[in-house]
C-alpha cells in the first residue's frame, strides 16, 4: 500500500459516514478497528460481503473490534443500499445497519490509502476501489492489510480468525500456524530459549523432531 506499511500509525482522517461525521482515531477510541472498502454500491459481490459483515457484527463487537466500511458513492446511495443489504439478509427494513459506511465520492481516502484498482473502472472511466481490509490495533497502528480484486469476494470468517490470531499474539509471545483455529495449539517463536520457554509455558512445550535436528518446530497449548 503506498505510504502505509505494517506498524505505521493509521491516518487520523475525517470523513462523512452513514452515522455522521467521524474523526477516525476518536471513532476507534480504545478499541481495535477494521476498515474495509468496496468498489461500488448496488453491486452484487459487495452486497453479499456487507451482508455477511453485518451478520458477523456481534462477533466483531465481542472481540472489541469497531467495524467501518468505505465506498466511493454518496451518503444517499449508502443509505439506500443498506436497505437492500438488510433485505439480502432477510432482515426487517426498519432494522438499523450495524456499522457506518464512509462516503468517499471524491476518492480522497481511496487514493491516500492505496485502495484504487486500476483494472476496474466506473461508467466514466474512473478507477473503483479494490476490496481492501485494514486491521488497526488499540495503539492505532496497522496490524494487517489485505487487498482483493473486485471480482473476488472476501471470507469474513477468515478475517475473524485473523483478528483472533492478532489479538492472541499481541498479548502472548506465541505465533499461530497455518490454518490455526482458536483453541488449537500455538507455536513458540525460535527467539525464545528452551529454558525460558519451559518457564513461560507451564502447560508444556512439545518439539517436533526433524531431519535437520534443528528444534524450531515447538508447540504449546493456547494460553
Amino acid at each position: 500500500m503506498p505510504g502505509l506499511l505494517l506498524g505505521d500509525v493509521f491516518p487520523n482522517f475525517e470523513a462523512e459516514t452513514t452515522k455522521g461525521k467521524i474523526k477516525f482515531h476518536d471513532f476507534l477510541g480504545d478499541s481495535w478497528g477494521i476498515l474495509f472498502s468496496h468498489p461500488s454500491d448496488y453491486t452484487p459481490v459487495c452486497t453479499t460481503e456487507l451482508g455477511r459483515a453485518a451478520k458477523l457484527s456481534d462477533e466483531f463487537s465481542r472481540r472489541d473490534v469497531k467495524m467501518i466500511a468505505l465506498s466511493i458513492d454518496s451518503l444517499e446511495d449508502h443509505h439506500g443500499w443498506t436497505k437492500d443489504i438488510l433485505a439480502y439478509n432477510n432482515e426487517e427494513s426498519g432494522c438499523a445497519f450495524p456499522f457506518p459506511i464512509i462516503a468517499d465520492n471524491q476518492r480522497e481516502l481511496a487514493v491516500a490509502l492505496g485502495m484504487l484498482d486500476p483494472n476496474e473502472k466506473d461508467k466514466d472511466g474512473m478507477p473503483l476501489t479494490a476490496r481492501c481490509v485494514f486491521v488497526i490495533g488499540q495503539d492505532k497502528k496497522l496490524k494487517l492489510s489485505l487487498l482483493y480484486p473486485a471480482t473476488t469476494g472476501r471470507n469474513f470468517d477468515e478475517i475473524l480468525r485473523v483478528v483472533d490470531s492478532l489479538q492472541l499474539t499481541a498479548k502472548n509471545r506465541v505465533a499461530t500456524p497455518a490454518d490455526w483455529q482458536p483453541g488449537e495449539r500455538v507455536m513458540v517463536p525460535p527467539n525464545i530459549p528452551e529454558e525460558e520457554a519451559a518457564a513461560m509455558f507451564p502447560a508444556g512445550v512439545y518439539t517436533k523432531e526433524l531431519p535437520s535436528e534443528r528444534k524450531y518446530l515447538r508447540y504449546t497449548p493456547q494460553p
